[in-house]
């Protein structure tokens, strides 16, 4: 490792292990130094230190994605970009390292069951920076774009998600900067992140109507669409789907952010609505009412578990009892505890000639991820599919 004496008087950042230590091809160096700050002074944040921050975080999700592609082909890390001193804690890059096993591994199980990327691109930019004392909150969002090999000849060109995180700084007495933590701050799931340990909550009981899972094996019995006789159009479902995956609809309102309970739902409802589905009115809060639009939405609208109430009681679906029966149009959900209660809504926007759906979704905001890769992120979750 490369590492370059400074000046007391300067903040230091350096990178050790070799959990996190890439920048992205083609991103500008490092100045020679890190970040300023006094020896016993509060140490500040001006706009390089916050740049100096802004490409580590680069690194670390470029080397988590750079992961799947290699599968688990060992990799030097990519230190050309750095010069100065950079640094992860220990117990950071330990976790990193470990991170970065778990996404080869996941590399390799997608490549048996015939999925491989071939090329990936990473990009964070800082969206703000918050200081209190010795310790830096860097909120942050990457924007990753994975390209998808043609194993089976069958797959869309990309993949892509946005993703934000938020990174805790802290510096020691000599005010030298150290990366300590890193906080998901979605509600969704991205292809580079890891799934939480699986924890088994207590069952939820109530009376609402309750969907059936559906199996995870491939391939799956056909359950061809029926595309005659509906008013329903898909293709307009998944148009819209892709259209606003990643710059949001301005005529709707935007559920992210801290309380708000994510987005994912609000999304797929507005992508049924472009495809067919129609309102129907009533209290907010009744589950047998759907509607939504810039001033008032029904909580089945937005909500995970009442969309599914609403979904069944009203007949607008059924359940399938495979996820890979899904089409373009269908919906998945997600219980990731499986405590009965769904906590993630997404849609399939295309479906490969040999059976594989591809879906997108906000919170994180994704692009054509397959199933497969979902499955693979999160094996333990409890998952739903819906014809629509």
């Amino acid at each position: 490792m490369r590492s370059t004496k400074l000046p007391r008087s300067r903040a230091r950042v350096t990178i050790v292990g070799a959990a996190a230590v890439s920048i992205a091809a083609g991103a500008a160096l490092l100045p020679q130094w890190s970040a300023g700050a006094a020896v016993t002074d509060d140490p500040a944040v001006d706009a390089r230190t916050r740049a100096t921050f802004q490409r580590l975080a680069d690194a670390v999700f470029t080397d988590r994605t750079q992961a799947l592609v290699d599968g688990g082909q060992s990799r030097k890390p990519q230190t050309a970009g750095f010069s100065g001193d950079v640094r992860l804690s220990a117990r950071l890059a330990r976790g990193e390292d470990t991170a970065l096993s778990a996404l080869n591994r996941r590399g390799d199980l997608l490549a048996r069951l015939g999925e491989k990327y071939r090329a990936a691109n990473t990009a964070v930019t800082l969206d703000a920076t918050r200081v209190t004392g010795r310790t830096a909150k860097a909120e942050v969002t990457e924007t990753t774009t994975l390209t998808y090999d043609k194993v089976r000849g069958d797959e869309p060109r990309t993949t892509g998600f946005q993703a934000r995180h938020e990174l805790t700084f802290t510096a020691d007495r000599h005010g030298d900067w150290q990366l300590t933590g890193i906080r998901d701050t979605d509600q969704g799931i991205a292809v580079n992140t890891l799934a939480k340990p699986s924890v088994r909550a207590p069952a939820v009981n109530d009376t609402m109507p309750s969907a059936p899972r559906a199996a995870t094996t491939y391939p799956a019995p056909a359950k061809p669409k029926t595309l005659t006789g509906t008013a329903l159009d898909y293709k307009a479902m998944a148009a819209y789907a892709e259209k606003y995956w990643r710059n949001y609809n301005k005529d709707y309102p935007d559920f992210n952010g801290h309380g708000a309970g994510g987005d994912c739902t609000n999304f797929v409802s507005q992508s049924l609505k472009a495809g067919g589905w129609k309102h129907v009115p009533g209290y907010v809060y009744d589950y047998t009412r759907w509607f939504g639009n810039a001033e008032i939405q029904s909580h089945s609208f937005v909500g995970v578990n009442e969309w599914s109430w609403f979904a069944q009681n009203s007949k607008r679906t059924t359940s399938l009892a495979n996820v890979y029966q899904m089409d373009v149009g269908d919906v998945l959900q997600m219980d990731f505890d499986k405590d009965g209660s769904k906590d993630h809504t997404m849609i399939v926007t295309y479906r490969s000639p040999q059976g594989v759906p591809y879906l997108t979704y906000h919170s994180s905001n994704t692009y054509r991820r397959s199933l497969a890769s979902i499955i693979a992120s999160d094996p333990n979750a409890a998952y739903y599919a819906y014809r629509t």
